[in-house]
């Protein structure tokens, strides 16, 4: 074979690979689709969870088998981030598409301008915001949530477009909601659902009922520290108040153990709930969101809890979603945030352009990442955290970070190439680069 006959043979092969590779499969007609028009639709939140303590990520603790299952026929999103670092703002803009300087549900009450207060409502403040759950209403849909209250209360407007929705205790697990949702689901299995599910069991502010049972702490703990909320909610306030509190290492490990102990209980409830919905016999037409609203401070940067800052423990969330006709899992390292996921429901239930919500939506459907292309964004996130902090942050395509302090007008800038665990403030000596952001969150606030 010549030279010149060995090239044509080699673009041949090439030609031929990529006929049969592309989104059509050539031999039977049919075009991979991703969308599942009518399905059901399951969203799972799992209030608390950052995404570097999840087995899956890499962790050291096997904390999320049931969740790891997921990864094996869905798409995980790697780098999800929250628009928020606490519950309220953060769940609020799953729901309306936008981020919460939008949508103002930015913290329980709201000051008049008679200085009283009054419980922040999303119809009052925002009454033209369609939210995921109308939507779903308009098409059809029977739309049930079943949660822990607390930050998804009603009373925030939380279940505006729910033909029904359970939130009559406060910081419950999904001990609590998961069988509700299995009740409510066997009754109207045969009709399109959307199912909104939440449960406390990794917050601060949740026991698991009889106690711990220290299955990752290690050693012989001989600190201060119990692990009860009450506790938790001390050290929160001590730390929003003096900005820092004191804890040992020891302290550190036995909170972490903890915490990871809550994580793992969650993933065993979740699995509970699967197996009862796979019962039913909705998996092959049910497309699952698993995702958390935030993530967690243990001592990273000196408190423990969320809300008061944006730092990537805060913020860097777990985001899974499955479809029936997803035929291989992939993983998606571009980064992306978490109003991206009602955009990406919608398109995958072939509602997106349809949907008078399409107007307001500031988030992006992840289809094409789905599809192989590559997407570079910029994300922001945004915390007025009880009136407390008032922070802005952009998380660039090339991983540098800025934190703007917005009270103090303080800049907290980070590279995170070099610096993932955001330790070193290059603020004065990155000038040009400190610039750019700014210029950047300036246009996003305005």
């Amino acid at each position: 074979m010549n030279i010149k006959n060995f090239f044509i043979s080699i673009l041949l092969i090439i030609l031929v690979y990529g006929y049969f590779s592309t989104t059509s499969n050539r031999l039977t007609g049919k075009k991979i689709d991703y969308s599942c028009k009518d399905c059901n639709v399951v969203f799972v939140s799992f209030d608390t969870l950052r995404e570097d303590h999840t087995s899956y990520s890499g962790y050291v603790r096997n904390t999320t088998p049931n969740i790891d299952k997921f990864t094996k026929s869905g798409f995980v999103f790697t780098n999800t981030i929250s628009v928020s670092s606490w519950t309220l703002p953060s769940s609020m803009s799953w729901f309306t598409g936008v981020y919460p300087s939008k949508h103002k549900v930015t913290n329980k009450y709201t000051v008049l301008p008679s200085g009283e207060e009054e419980i922040t409502n999303l119809s009052h403040v925002s009454p033209n915001l369609k939210t995921l759950a109308e939507v779903f209403k308009e098409n059809g849909y029977l739309t049930g949530g079943f949660t822990g209250g607390a930050g998804v209360h009603r009373q925030f407007g939380f279940d505006k477009g729910f033909d029904v929705y359970i939130d009559d205790k406060d910081f419950a697990g999904f001990e609590y909601t998961y069988p509700k949702a299995i009740e409510w689901i066997k009754q109207n299995k045969d009709k399109k659902l959307f199912v909104f599910l939440h449960g406390y069991n990794i917050h601060g502010q949740y026991e698991p009922p009889g106690g711990y049972d220290k299955r990752f702490v290690d050693f012989e703990y001989k600190g201060k520290l119990t692990g009860s909320k009450d506790e938790q909610k001390d050290l929160r306030e001590e730390g929003l108040s003096r900005g820092q509190i004191y804890l040992t290492k020891d302290d550190v490990r036995f909170l972490t153990d903890l915490y990871d102990e809550k994580i793992q209980r969650a993933d065993e409830l979740f699995s509970k709930f699967i197996r009862e919905y796979k019962q039913l016999g909705l998996i092959g037409k049910t497309v699952f969101v698993l995702t958390s609203d935030h993530g967690e401070e243990l001592y990273d940067h000196g408190q423990i809890d969320h809300g008061h800052n944006l730092y990537d423990e805060l913020i860097k969330v777990p985001l899974i979603i499955t479809s029936p006709y997803s035929i291989r899992a992939r993983k998606i390292d571009s980064q992306v945030s978490s109003i991206d996921i009602p955009p990406t429901i919608l398109d995958l239930l072939g509602l997106l352009n349809s949907s008078k919500m399409s107007q307001q939506l500031q988030g992006k459907s992840l289809i094409s990442l789905i599809k192989g292309e590559k997407v570079l964004r910029d994300v922001f996130s945004e915390t007025d955290y009880r009136y407390a902090v008032f922070l802005r942050s952009i998380r660039t395509s090339d991983r540098w970070k800025l934190i703007k302090n917005l009270e103090q007008k303080l800049d907290y800038l980070f590279n995170l190439n070099t610096d993932k665990d955001e330790k070193n403030n290059q603020s004065t000596k990155e000038n040009i680069k400190l610039n750019d952001l700014n210029n950047i969150i300036t246009k996003y606030l305005d």
